[in-house]
Parts: structure tokens; sequence; C-alpha cells
């Protein structure tokens, strides 16, 4: 376990605590780290209109992105787990990004022009495993596929 990944999980927890998850009870923490060291996060938020909501990953990418930093990414950290009745992430399984947020931080990476490490942690306790995004969306369709880079 590196200290990225380390760093990028805790991150991820405290982003987590911020969740708006009240119809899922299910809290998911991101953090994105710039290739300056800089880390933006993200937490899920959901509507009641339910294909409203925003999965964590997407929230820290696209503040990423607001910034003008997409290109700047280099990893990601990312948590989740049912909340607690303090409205905490709970579990000790390591959680993975959902099919899209593969797609949108695949978006990142080839952006970037760099296969990105996904730090997948558990809420709770030290389990985390780490994939690079082409492992986690083989034969991606992307920006390159289009001739955009």
């Amino acid at each position: 376990m590196t200290e990225q990944a380390i760093q990028l999980v805790a991150a991820a927890r405290d982003a987590a605590r911020n969740a708006h998850a009240p119809y899922s009870r299910f809290a998911v923490g991101a953090a994105v780290l710039l290739d300056d060291g800089t880390v933006i996060t993200g937490a899920n938020f959901e509507n009641a209109s339910y294909g409203l909501s925003l999965c964590a990953e997407t929230v820290a990418i696209a503040t990423a992105s607001a910034a003008g930093r997409l290109r700047d990414i280099v990893a990601i950290g990312v948590i989740g787990g049912a909340m607690d009745a303090e409205g905490r992430a709970t579990g000790t399984s390591p959680v993975s990004p959902c099919g899209r947020c593969r797609q949108v931080i695949n978006e990142a990476a080839q952006m970037g022009r760099r296969d990105l490490p996904v730090h997948c942690g558990a809420a709770e306790g030290d389990a985390i495993r780490t994939y690079m995004v082409s492992e986690l969306l083989p034969d991606a369709f992307g920006p390159a596929d289009l001739g955009v880079s």
C-alpha cells in the first residue's frame, strides 16, 4: 500500500462525511490528486429525482475540470459504505467506482494522456485495492477515439 493510496483514501473518507444520501443511505467520498500535489474531493449528492444524483468521483473530477485542471489529475481514491445513524460510511470492504464513474475517470485519464491509478478503500479499516483505470474499464471508448486529446 503506497503513501499516495493512504492519503487519497483518507481524503475520500473525510469527503464522505459530507455525502447527501438520504435515499440510498450509502455514502461515497472521492479524492483526486493533481500533478502539483493538490487534492480535490467530492461526495455523492442524491436527488429525489434519482437520475439527477451525482457520484462522488464525478463531483471531484468535475471540480478539477472547473478549475482548469482536468489534464492534471494523476490518481483518484474512493471509499463508500452504508451510513450509520450519525451519517458516517461504514464497512470494511473496499468499494470501486460504478460503470458511469469508470467512464468519467477514463475521460480524465485520456485527456491527461496517462493511465490513472484508482485506489479503492474501505470506509473503515485499512483495506485498499489499487487498480489502473485501464483494468477497471478495458477497451474504453474515450476522447482518443474521437481524435480529441
